[in-house]
């Protein structure tokens, strides 16, 4: 199953996008699910349309959450919260989306999920947070927590007031589980990015700092749909003027990433006609997935003695760049975003020994540690 997620800088037309491209890939053949929390398309035989509440799927979580936990919660003299009287807090939005993308990725007869993602910036934090979460998880509740729970009704007594019931480590591991299948769902081969932007100097920043946030965790961008393009040769100064801006940014963009031109309907599209006119678009129904790009590990012992790993930033400035070495990962920080990731087990046995930029690509280099490395005869 293809999956692809939609995602652009604010006020680009990337639902507007993402309802057009499932459309054009239904009319294609294929079998679709969109994937929005504004659906614009109606349904057909080969197009589903999944909405995402988030005001919903909050509500629901809570209350089964307050019904696996009832004991303890009595056990405190916590009054339980009616569904009613719920209301979503700050980062609903992001959990109703991957529990959504979850349950998209097991839909049968489905050849194609097209998500609708927030704007860029928070979609790259979106689908990260798995990752992120997991981590928290196990550093919170170590796989060594059996212990502490066989020392639970001695903790107790000393402490004169009752340990976390069991219910919290059970709600741990699902919490681990669900989060490493959306995880899988982000991480797997079939899965892409699409960018949606309107070619200028703005949009072009914006795209930057995206891509670098989504390059940061490995995620590979498939196409750019340059959104509303005006029309060339227009006598109007100023109209020609704004369609030889939006051709200068939309082939900077096709130099490194393939570009496909959405023209401008003179209007906001509010209806399926105006779908149906988008749809038509050349290159809008995706092709295979776009391949991931792996940080690859160097062996250059032999020239240089050292181990290099090798991670593709696009666009990256040296200026944006830190990193940290703190065990056996790596606190890796480009622009805006963050990521600690495990280092290979090969790299773990060195010391870092320095680091270079050069057209986009950071390369750390490691040197064997001769007290940890294996001696060869």
């Amino acid at each position: 199953m293809h999956i692809l997620l939609i995602t652009g800088p604010g006020g680009s037309g990337r639902t507007t996008v993402a309802a057009a491209t499932a459309l054009a890939a239904a009319r294609d053949g294929r079998r679709v699910l969109l994937v929005t929390g504004e659906p614009l398309v109606p349904e057909g035989e080969l197009l589903r349309v999944a909405r995402v509440d988030s005001g919903e799927s909050f509500r629901a979580e809570l209350v089964a959450l307050q019904e696996r936990g009832s004991a303890l919660l009595g056990m405190v003299g916590a009054r339980p919260l009616g569904a009613e009287e719920l209301t979503e807090l700050p980062g609903a939005e992001q959990f109703a989306l991957l529990r959504a993308l979850r349950r998209a990725a097991r839909a049968p007869g489905t050849d194609l999920v097209v998500v609708d993602m927030p704007p860029l910036h928070e979609a790259a934090a979106t689908l990260a947070l798995p990752g992120q979460l997991r981590r928290y998880l196990a550093r919170l509740l170590p796989a060594e927590r059996q212990a502490a729970r066989a020392l639970r009704p001695v903790l107790a007594q000393l402490a004169g007031v009752p340990m976390p019931a069991q219910w919290l480590y059970e709600a741990a591991a699902r919490w681990d589980g669900e989060l490493a299948e959306v995880q899988a769902v982000i991480e797997a081969d079939t899965t892409e990015v699409r960018l949606v932007a309107e070619p200028g100097p703005a949009a072009a920043d914006a795209l930057r700092l995206g891509r670098l946030g989504l390059a940061l965790h490995q995620l590979p961008v498939g196409a750019v749909v340059a959104n509303r393009m005006v029309p060339q040769g227009s006598a109007d100064p100023w109209l020609a003027g704004l369609a030889a801006q939006q051709e200068k940014y939309a082939a900077e963009w096709a130099a490194e990433l393939p570009v496909v031109a959405l023209a401008h309907l003179g209007r906001d599209p509010r209806d399926p006609q105006d779908l149906d006119v988008l749809a038509q678009t050349a290159g809008l129904v995706p092709g295979p997935p776009a391949s991931r790009t792996d940080w690859a590990v160097e062996d250059r012992r032999a020239e240089d003695g050292v181990l290099v790993w090798v991670a593709p930033l696009p666009g990256v400035r040296k200026s944006e760049l830190d990193l940290i070495r703190r065990g056996d990962e790596l606190l890796l920080a480009a622009g805006p975003y963050r990521r600690i990731v495990p280092l290979p087990a090969a790299l773990r046995r060195c010391t870092v020994s320095g680091a270079a930029l050069a057209d986009g690509v950071l390369r750390i280099r490691f040197t064997p540690d001769p007290g940890l490395w294996p001696r060869t005869p």
